[in-house]
């Protein structure tokens, strides 16, 4: 009976720890997680049906306008759901060094 409820109590443990909200923020934060590609992927086509919508006059203002707009919010709120860019970089950056005085 308590080797059972070890066993269960450490899947339990090990569920908690696989699907915290940490690591969901590690899967939208870096550029290499299948989640951020996707999310980026719909900004693209999103920012391209736009451009064709803009580019072309045939289609009347009423019709693309309202797409348009959606479209836009969309945009919006995918952009919402990546995190910042969070660069690590070897060396540090420029801004980070003394300024250099040439007499």
């Amino acid at each position: 009976m308590t080797k059972s409820r070890i066993a269960l109590a450490l899947t339990v443990l090990l569920l908690a720890a696989t699907a915290s909200p940490a690591m969901a923020y590690e899967w939208l934060r870096y550029p290499h997680s299948p989640q951020w590609h996707v999310v980026h992927r719909g900004i693209y086509e999103l920012n391209n049906r736009i451009a064709f919508l803009e580019a072309n006059p045939d289609i009347d203002e009423g019709y693309k306008g309202p797409i348009i707009r959606r479209s836009r919010a969309d945009i919006l709120r995918l952009r919402a759901a990546l995190y910042p860019a969070d660069w690590r970089w070897a060396t540090p950056c420029c801004y980070g060094r003394r300024p250099i005085h040439i007499r």
